[in-house]
C-alpha cells in the first residue's frame, strides 16, 4: 500500500484549503487492509473519503481529504 500526502492548490482561497491523502492499493493486497487504513485515517487524523477509483487490473487508488488550519497568534508583541 502506498500512501501520499499532497498539498492543497496555492489558488484557492485560504478558507477553501484542503490536504489531500492518496491511499493506493495494489491487486495482490487485501481489500481489508485498506479498508483498515481508511478507517484508521478517517477516525484518527479527521480525514474524510472524497473519491475512489478502481482500475482494471485490480488496484485501487482511495482520496482523502482535511481542511487546513490556519492559527493565527492573539498575543500582544507590542510589549517586546
Amino acid at each position: 500500500m502506498l500512501q501520499e500526502l499532497i498539498k492543497a492548490p496555492l489558488h484557492l482561497n485560504n478558507d477553501d484549503r484542503y490536504e489531500y491523502l492518496v491511499i493506493t492499493s495494489f491487486p495482490t493486497e487485501s481489500k481489508h487492509v485498506a479498508r483498515a487504513a481508511l478507517r484508521e485515517h478517517s477516525d484518527n487524523g479527521k480525514w474524510e473519503h472524497v473519491r475512489t477509483l478502481r482500475y482494471e487490473g485490480g488496484a485501487s487508488k482511495y482520496w482523502m481529504r482535511r481542511k487546513v488550519i490556519r492559527v493565527v497568534s492573539t498575543l500582544d508583541r507590542s510589549g517586546l
